[in-house]
């Protein structure tokens, strides 16, 4: 059957719609992801006040994350393409969750020293046991949808970023006003051995699940999607888990532009996450109270721009566009949105800051379809793989942004420079994708 054949009404009626299902599980999953990596930004106040501990101590443990997150890219995407990612996210999500759990008592270690050792080491091993993730889910919805419904997915589970800091990040404030720092970690904790329940018992490739029938599993496969999943000891499994792998993809000139766009994009991610609240106290002299609610605005902007960049990605398939044309057109527009953020070092203002904030923000949403450009790419044999490079040079930004933004901001005495330097990372992600990537289409390994 061709790719493109309109399906008749009565299937499409017939037509089970199990991979939403999937994708609302991975939705929250992610959602919960990103919840727990916040742990630390909402209750770090109180464990300063508890323990005496400065700045740096924080920063340190701030880091640790970021640090185990990116080294570990690499080993977790030839652990997925091995076991496949039913299993793997699964010991993920409970790997996490334990340790998340554990930082609740590091009140009993007595001493700030010891407390600030075992902080930073469960940091460091949570960011470990996360690093699956993302590539787990680009996995799925490789598996699990057609290219022409890819970049909603992929938009939809990115933007549980966002969703998680419009809804936990106040809970999680209110559970350590009401209860003490100590019952954050063991809500979220216990949530996550939950939902690895829930994965477990509803995870499974299109082909072998149940609840899918003939008319999904055909609109699956006839898109390109790859229902058939991991299988174990297959030859190409075993290609994927070869260093040859790696150089070829880190030969390639498409996806070297990919990389280099995902690592420039998280720049504006990690500015948002570390810096953004503090800019708005220091230099734009706001309360803390005013500061975090106004920080909200550009999350719930972000969800927005997110869900539309992939369904008019999605909708510029449908109209016949190339894959390319569909996939660059809403993350160059939403790029050169982003750089707007640069304009808020010439307004005096305060509403017209939070609106060029939260333009940035949409259009950082809006550009976000580097999970669905991976799905699109990615080796079919090293899928995994592929994303946790992916993954890896995008969060290198986690460790570099915080510290260039803080040299500047020491140095210059001002976030006119740190707002510029964020704001040239998005013009790069444009350069990037409009000179570097060129045609956006499926690698095909050389053989090893």
């Amino acid at each position: 059957m061709s790719l493109s054949r309109t399906a008749a009404p009565a299937e499409v009626a017939r037509r089970s719609k199990v991979r939403y299902l999937i994708l609302a599980l991975i939705f929250a999953i992610t959602t919960l992801n990103y919840a727990d990596r916040a742990t630390l930004s909402v209750t770090g106040s109180a464990i300063r006040a508890q323990f005496g501990l400065d700045a740096i101590h924080m920063g340190y443990i701030f880091s640790a994350f970021s640090w185990a997150y990116v080294l570990s890219q690499v080993p977790a995407g030839w652990i997925l393409d091995r076991f496949g990612a039913r299993r793997v996210y699964a010991a993920s999500i409970v790997l996490w969750s334990g340790f998340t759990l554990l930082q609740s008592s590091i009140g009993a270690l007595g001493s700030a020293g010891a407390a600030i050792a075992a902080l930073f080491a469960l940091r460091f091993l949570m960011g470990a046991a996360e690093a699956p993730a993302f590539p787990a889910n680009a996995k799925v919805v490789a598996m699990w949808f057609p290219a022409r419904e890819r970049g909603t997915a992929s938009a939809l589970f990115n933007s549980a970023q966002y969703f998680a800091a419009v809804i936990f990040t106040p809970l999680m404030a209110w559970f350590t006003h009401a209860y003490g720092w100590h019952e954050v970690y063991v809500v979220m904790g216990a949530l996550g051995l939950v939902l690895a329940c829930v994965w477990l018992k509803t995870m499974k490739t299109p082909a072998d699940h149940p609840r899918v029938n003939r008319e999904e599993l055909a609109h699956i496969v006839e898109g390109g999607g790859l229902a058939n999943g991991h299988r174990r000891g297959t030859p190409a499994e075993r290609k994927g888990a070869s260093w040859s792998i790696v150089r070829q993809l880190l030969r390639n000139r498409m996806l070297l532009g990919v990389y280099l766009a995902q690592y420039c994009i998280n720049v504006l991610t990690y500015f948002f996450l570390t810096w953004f609240p503090i800019y708005l106290v220091q230099a734009r002299h706001m309360t803390i109270l005013k500061a975090g609610l106004v920080a909200s605005l550009p999350a719930i902007c972000g969800f927005l721009g997110g869900v539309l960049g992939g369904v008019a990605s999605d909708g510029l398939i449908r109209a016949g566009r190339s894959l390319t044309v569909a996939r660059k057109v809403p993350i160059v527009g939403g790029m050169v949105l982003s750089s707007c953020i640069i304009g808020c070092n010439y307004v005096t203002s305060d509403w017209i800051v939070v609106a060029l904030m939260s333009l940035a923000f949409f259009g950082k949403g809006l550009g976000a379809l580097g999970w669905a450009v991976i799905a699109d790419t990615a080796p079919k044999e090293a899928i995994g793989l592929s994303g946790s490079i992916f993954n890896m040079f995008g969060n290198v930004a986690g460790i570099v942004t915080p510290i260039v933004i803080g040299y500047l901001v020491a140095t210059q005495h001002s976030f006119n420079g740190a707002l510029a330097f964020v704001g040239i990372n998005a013009i790069v992600t444009v350069f990037s994708y409009l000179v570097i990537v060129k045609d956006i289409k499926r690698v095909e390994l050389a053989p090893v």
